[in-house]
């Protein structure tokens, strides 16, 4: 349930988040390219005032097939994250490796990675994405083998699709700490399917994407790790196509924090997105 301020531990707090406004709609987003404006969304949104939990108090018991989310330290040996090259060449290999320990997956595809930042100036000038505020899981039970076909040659993908698969995302601070637009984060345990909206997503190559907005319960328990370090990453399920109670997804987005100032360094962050299969 949701707390007053009273009843929050240290290191929590009471925030505004974004939810769809009602589950009786199809939210649509134009996506537009990297650094040339916001996506135009088709959406009818709604504010909601919502207790922030410190997960840092609870890391060491998160599990990614209870939860759906995890902390790890993970140092990286990537030296600059703008340059699309050196990420696809290091970091993609490191993120493999991490996510086959984590999980005992016997092949990783990373698919793509996203810069955002929290600075409207340097947004256009890198060519990145703004933080996203509304609450939303990555993928839809629709969407996730679609997303298998599109990434892996035919027959390989209707084998992989006969056994269970997977998609993770890693999400790391680029400048740390982070000050401002912390990541927020709701666990498959705090997700009753009804709070799930399917929401689709056009991409300027015609590519139809599917995502799940979020509609608020009072019965959600949300959380972040505040001031996370350039060497911490959180894992997020975003599908798993087992039903047999394991985490299957998770939600997330992000908040203003009220602990943030004007001279707080502006959020800059990278996600990482994989597909895992399991033999």
């Amino acid at each position: 349930m949701s707390q007053t301020a009273e009843e929050l531990d240290v290191g929590s707090v009471k925030v505004t988040l974004s939810f769809v406004a009602s589950a009786d709609q199809l939210p649509v987003a134009h996506v537009r390219e990297a650094g040339t404006g916001p996506d135009t969304h088709h959406v009818t949104l709604a504010d909601h005032d919502v207790a922030i939990q410190d997960a840092r108090r609870i890391a060491d018991e998160l599990d990614l097939d209870r939860q759906g989310f995890s902390l790890v330290r993970y140092p990286t040996a990537v030296q600059d994250f703008y340059d699309d090259d050196e990420v696809r060449a290091v970091y993609y290999p490191e993120m493999e490796k991490l996510v086959k320990a984590e999980t005992g997956a016997s092949k990783v595809v990373v698919f793509d990675h996203t810069i955002r930042v929290d600075d409207e100036e340097k947004q256009v000038r890198r060519k990145v994405r703004a933080p996203v505020n509304a609450v939303h899981n990555d993928f839809t039970t629709r969407s996730a083998p679609q997303r298998v076909r599109d990434l892996l040659p035919t027959d390989e993908a209707e084998a992989r699709l006969e056994k269970r698969y997977a998609s993770i995302n890693i999400w790391r601070p680029v400048v740390s700490p982070v000050e401002t637009k912390p990541l927020v984060i709701c666990g498959y345990d705090g997700i009753d399917d009804p709070d799930l909206v399917a929401a689709e997503r056009h991409y300027p190559d015609g590519r139809v994407g599917g995502v799940y907005y979020v509609v608020h319960n009072p019965k959600q328990h949300w959380y972040y790790f505040p001031r996370m370090e350039s060497d911490e990453v959180v894992l997020l399920k975003c599908y798993d196509s087992n039903t047999d109670g394991t985490a299957r997804w998770t939600a997330h987005g992000t908040f203003d924090d009220p602990n943030s100032g004007p001279d707080s360094v502006p959020r800059e962050s990278i996600e990482i997105r994989t597909l895992l299969f399991f033999d």
